[in-house]
């Protein structure tokens, strides 16, 4: 791998330069929460019901006492064996996550439309403990616009990330916010989707801070493997 090599002085002031476009980017990464948050909300109207591990839950209870909700729209389709390897590469970091993000009033769940038994075992395989549901008998996945019909995926023509396109998959990435009222009413607050998650991505951090970054040239994560596949 070749690459610039200098004296400690002129390192020094490349890396203030570098420092100072770092810090207008965490100035507009701010203020890009802020009009985040500022978003307007949609209230949820149907009734959804989900499985877990205790049975049928509402997507009331999966707030868990909390106001806030995150959900992970996790690819694991109900005609699949295993749940999607790049889906795994993000989960690996969920559990650790889970007890901060619950002393801040906010709940965190994976969600998929694969039978509850199917996620179960996935889960002990892997490893997690974090709450994961089946929503595969409600339109939840649909509605989300994280799963397709057989009509949209022969005609490549879905909802997907805002815009109509070719999800590729039956199932697709995802994550969704919402938030419960004292009077029990819950509204849908924020989605993002495909590159969009990628900030929820503990590893590719870290990835890109190092000297090759992620080393996917241009390809996508086709490296990544589940964590007891390499």
């Amino acid at each position: 791998m070749r690459h610039a090599v200098v004296s400690h002085r002129e390192w020094i002031a490349a890396r203030r330069k570098l420092l100072a476009r770092e810090k207008e980017f965490t100035r507009l990464r701010d203020e890009l929460t802020r009009v985040r948050q500022a978003l307007p909300w949609e209230r949820v109207e149907k009734e959804y019901q989900f499985q877990g591990a205790r049975g049928k839950r509402t997507l009331a209870a999966l707030f868990d006492g909390r106001s806030q909700l995150l959900v992970y729209h996790f690819m694991f389709a109900p005609g699949w064996s295993a749940g999607c390897p790049h889906c795994s590469h993000w989960a690996d970091s969920f559990n650790p996550a889970i007890v901060h993000l619950n002393h801040r009033d906010v709940s965190l769940v994976a969600v998929s439309r694969a039978p509850y038994a199917k996620l179960a075992a996935y889960r002990k395989r892997m490893g997690w403990t974090f709450p994961w549901y089946s929503s595969g008998a409600s339109t939840f996945n649909f509605d989300f616009n994280v799963s397709f019909t057989p009509a949209e995926l022969k005609h490549g023509k879905a909802l997907y990330n805002y815009k109509e396109q070719d999800p590729g998959a039956s199932d697709r990435e995802g994550l969704s916010v919402f938030y419960r009222a004292d009077d029990g009413s819950i509204f849908h607050t924020y989605s993002t989707f495909a590159r969009g998650i990628d900030m929820f991505n503990t590893d590719y951090n870290y990835l890109d801070v190092v000297p090759k970054g992620r080393d996917e040239g241009g390809k996508g994560p086709y490296w990544v493997r589940r964590h007891d596949e390499y």
